[in-house]
């Protein structure tokens, strides 16, 4: 996450604003008196959104000093302190809730992935996201998805072309459509198919996509298509035929990860993390 990005400004700016208004009423009972606080931790978790706490307090007040107890990505345990804060007492009142709502959800995010994570320790198999995020918060829920340890798959429908089962349906089928894609989107760009049958994968590795990702099938299915899939890729004389294809799964429970270690995939991609954690309860005090 660029924290130069002009457009991660614009939606930190977006957020100050529906909190602030016009202002916060109650700047008028603190006499803007100097003030120190901590945050402190309800619960065990992961951490994330530590740089984000620190811009957003200082387009409030550039005054404001933060000290960052913890870095993205640590594990943290109940009653631990998080950060601690400086600054006038209505400068600090003034970014407290968007600021903790904002490392309360991003930390909720990387401690479910990092939970995840561990099931598939020792293995070298990775856990993936996908696109099903918040709208217009995508970039920030991905990036707490890396800090639990995950990995991203692509941001938008611009990282890579993937063919799912609507875009099978309504255009001239998978070997056809990689063809159409080979010549018409940069050769940097990645052709990933969804699959949902034995057949489907094979074509799609026989017509060169770059990944296949297996979906709802079964580990029995799986553990048989994913040796066939590999021996395809790597006997094909075809200049279009990927010799290291990617092997995705996707649609499986998410506690039952563990089971798919030996299955000889890649990746599994789950959305779970992102759509289905609770946020981590952060508490700010003043000291």
């Amino acid at each position: 996450m660029d924290l130069r990005s002009p457009k991660l400004h614009k939606i930190l700016d977006t957020w100050i604003e529906e909190d602030l208004g016009d202002g916060d009423l109650t700047r008028f009972v603190l006499n803007d008196r100097s003030a120190s606080a901590h945050w402190v931790a309800k619960e065990d978790g992961t951490f994330c959104g530590g740089d984000l706490v620190k811009l957003i307090f200082r387009k409030i007040d550039p005054k404001v000093d933060i000290q960052l107890l913890i870095e993205d990505g640590q594990k943290f345990e109940k009653n631990q302190r998080l950060l601690e804060l400086k600054g006038s007492s209505s400068s600090l009142v003034a970014g407290e809730r968007v600021s903790l709502n904002v490392a309360m959800h991003l930390s909720g995010i990387a401690t479910s992935t990092a939970l995840l994570v561990t099931k598939l320790s020792g293995s070298k198999v990775k856990l993936a996201d996908t696109r099903k995020t918040t709208p217009g918060i995508r970039v920030f829920e991905k990036y707490a998805f890396h800090c639990g340890g995950g990995i991203n798959h692509r941001l938008g429908l611009d990282d890579a072309a993937m063919l799912k089962e609507n875009h099978i349906e309504w255009s001239q089928g998978i070997s056809e459509s990689i063809k159409i894609l080979k010549n018409t989107i940069p050769w940097t760009k990645k052709i990933i198919v969804e699959a949902e049958t034995p057949s489907q994968a094979k074509e799609a590795v026989k017509a060169g996509a770059d990944g296949v990702l297996l979906d709802e099938m079964s580990i029995q299915a799986i553990e048989k298509l994913v040796p066939e899939l590999r021996q395809l890729s790597k006997n094909s004389k075809s200049k279009y035929v990927s010799q290291n294809i990617v092997i995705e799964v996707s649609g499986i429970n998410p506690n039952n990860v563990s089971d798919y270690i030996f299955t000889g995939i890649d990746l599994i991609s789950t959305s779970a993390p992102i759509t289905k954690s609770k946020w981590i309860d952060f508490s700010m005090r003043f000291d």
